[in-house]
């Protein structure tokens, strides 16, 4: 079951310990696609009500199999002042070129006709793979409220494609591969949505002032250790489940298990992920 009485400390938490002013809402990681639509408007609600004055943004994501559904979270999102809402492209029964997956997000996105959009380009999960340089070809006539893309995919000649054609648009790149983050920063991406922000949020923002500053000896420094880590756990296998047990441990806060048909992680796995993220000397000297 959801657990919404955590979420104000869990708030303070991403706000006072990781420097994260922003969240993104009912996505991967939240296992949104897995909640009913009551569970989400529930959690939708309960973010945007308790990130008031603490957050600068919360996008909601909802993105649906169903076109109805997601057109009423759509609504929803809008209705509760929701910051964006962002949809992913329907998996089951896949839109198989860039109109009918424009049809789609159209549809949704004049359900809230005041709110930005973002699409949310996620193939290693919805195998829909149409490109996002293409997409973006003329999406302002189409969809007006069109923000930016939250591109959860290692291609970044695409993602260079899109930031280097649609420059005057000032469309927001949010990069969604937290291991490759610096890559694609140094072609243009503006931000980032990803699990690790969770609980490597400072650290991440400490690369990004190092990038900006440029310092890149000092950014590579944060990503490779990112890096390291990611890449220990990964090849213990890490998924939804995993972050929840590793931010449950680095915040203090019950993050609760997984629904079906996810499972728990293994204690063997908390153990040693614990360990490995104690053994990191972060340049800060955290």
């Amino acid at each position: 079951q959801i657990n919404l009485s955590v979420i104000r400390q869990y708030v303070d938490y991403l706000v006072s310990e990781q420097n994260v002013k922003n969240v993104f809402v009912n996505g991967t990681t939240g296992e949104g696609l897995s909640l009913s639509t009551q569970e989400r408007k529930q959690l939708a609600e309960e973010w945007v009500c308790q990130g008031k004055d603490k957050l600068d943004h919360v996008i909601v994501h909802v993105g649906a199999l169903s076109l109805p559904e997601s057109q009423e979270l759509a609504r929803h999102a809008a209705a509760i002042g929701a910051s964006g809402i962002a949809v992913i492209a329907p998996f089951f029964f896949k839109p198989t070129n860039k109109d009918e997956l424009i049809a789609f997000l159209q549809k949704v996105a004049s359900e809230a006709p005041a709110v930005p959009f973002y699409y949310y380009h996620i193939p290693p999960l919805t195998g829909v793979k149409i490109r996002v340089e293409e997409l973006l070809d003329g999406i302002k006539e189409w969809i007006p409220t069109f923000h930016g893309v939250k591109f959860s995919d290692m291609d970044l000649l695409d993602l260079a494609q899109c930031i280097n054609k649609n420059e005057r648009e000032q469309f927001a790149f949010l990069y969604g591969v937290d291991e490759q983050l610096l890559s694609a920063l140094a072609i243009g991406a503006n931000g980032a949505v990803g699990s690790t922000y969770n609980y490597l949020g400072r650290k991440t923002n400490l690369m990004l002032q190092a990038f900006v500053k440029p310092d890149l000896a000092l950014a590579q420094k944060y990503q490779f250790l990112t890096g390291e880590f990611l890449n220990f756990v990964i090849k213990l296998g890490f998924g939804v489940a995993q972050t929840k047990a590793v931010m449950t441990f680095v915040s203090g806060i019950p993050m609760g298990p997984p629904r079906l048909p996810l499972v728990d992680a293994s204690e063997d796995f908390i153990v040693k992920a614990k360990a490995k993220l104690d053994s990191i000397v972060w340049p800060d000297g955290d």
